[in-house]
Parts: C-alpha cells; structure tokens; sequence
C-alpha cells in the first residue's frame, strides 16, 4: 500500500469542538430543568442529526420550543468555549509530517461548511487542506459520500488513502468507501466501540504519522491498539 493522501474528520478529530457543543447542550437543557443523556449524545456523534435530534428531545419535555430561540444561543456559547481551543495536541504535528512526506491533505465531516471552514481558519489550518467535503454537499455519516468526495477531488484511490476518526459512525463511513481507518477517540467518544477501525490511537501524539505509516502500511492488517 502506498499511501499518497489523509483524510481527516473534523469535529472530534482534527479539533476537541465536541466537548463545547456538548456541553453548550447541556447547559440548554440544564437551563429548562431537563438533563441531556449522554446515551443519546453518543447516538448522533459524527453525523449531521446533532440540533434536530436534541431539539426534538428537549421539546418532548418542555411542550412549545422555538428552535430560532434556542439555536442562536446554543450556538453563541459554542463559540465562546471555543475561542480559546487549538488543534488537538499532536494533530500539528501530523500535518507537519504529511507535507514533509508529500502526501495531499483532506477533510471529510458531516458539519456544513460554513462552520468546518470557519473553524479550520480558526486554527490556522485551512489552507493546508485540499479538499474540504461537508454534509451540506454530500450525504452525512455514516455514509462514505464524504470520503468518496474526498477521495475523488484529491485525485487518489480509496487504497491509497488513510482516514482519521474519532467516532464509530465516522469509522463506518470511511471504511465503507474502502479506507484504512485509525480511530482516535476523544474524551467523550472513547468508550464507544471502535471494532470497525484498523487501528486506535489513545492520541495523535501517542506515535510519530511516520511510524503509524509503518504500522498500517498493508491493506487489511490486523487492527492494533497502540
């Protein structure tokens, strides 16, 4: 296997940007009296049902909700727990390492646009990523329509890619478009089941990208915990 490119999920993966909004969540329902059950969080983790989902769950306890009252703060106080939030520790590094190796960057997530290229100008990363392929344009997790998209703008087939997760249902969309997948969970995801990944990481700097390269560098090897 030769890889030539990474695609990497957004929220989750590239950036901790599901702490704040699950927490900015929390903070809606804790604001009418309700509790947000993180067994339900976990259901929508990587795809684009997140707002409906708990818009729906919120009203089923408080009768009439006006979601244009609820999402502008919701989403204002995602912002402010994000102002001050970097990359994940470690995902630097792997960019610096891929444009050492010459390998083309990608993004694949099941956000809109407006916020994964919001965000990623946010970073400072935007303009290290070739391809940037969103929910908005394609259909979301756990589909590969992303992936596929992805694969397809960066010009490199699905063999000689490798995808970045940090959710089950991410893994689901980038294997079922035939890549190699490495999950690294987050916090609020690492206890979810990750059997479909080829490979976990506890984090992006628990190994060098070269020596994971060097790990994973065959189709179909055993997945490994490391």
């Amino acid at each position: 296997m030769v890889v030539r490119a990474l695609i990497f999920d957004f929220d989750g993966t590239l950036a901790d940007t599901e702490a704040a909004v699950l927490r900015s969540w929390q903070e809606t329902f804790a604001g009418y009296g309700v509790e947000l059950p993180l067994d339900v969080w976990h259901t929508v983790i990587g795809t684009s049902n997140t707002g409906a989902t708990m818009l729906a769950l919120l009203a089923e306890h408080v009768g009439d909700l006006d979601p244009e009252v609820v999402r502008p703060v919701m989403r204002a106080r995602v912002h402010e727990l994000l102002a001050a939030e970097g990359p994940r520790a470690g995902v630097l590094g792997y960019l610096d390492e891929a444009d050492e190796l010459g390998l083309a960057l990608g993004v694949a997530s099941s956000s809109s646009g407006e916020w994964v290229l919001g965000q990623l100008e946010r970073l400072g990363i935007g303009g290290r990523f070739s391809a940037v392929e969103t929910g908005d344009r394609h259909a979301a997790k756990p589909r590969p329509d992303t992936y596929l998209a992805a694969l397809g703008r960066l010009r490199v087939g699905a063999g000689e890619a490798i995808a970045f997760e940090d959710s089950p249902h991410g893994v689901s969309a980038a294997k079922a478009a035939g890549i190699v997948t490495v999950a690294v969970p987050n916090p609020i995801t690492v206890g979810l089941d990750f059997g479909k990944a080829d490979c976990v990481l506890p984090s992006f700097g628990a190994i060098s990208l070269a020596a994971l390269l060097g790990r994973i560098g065959l189709a179909g090897a055993p997945k490994q915990e490391l």
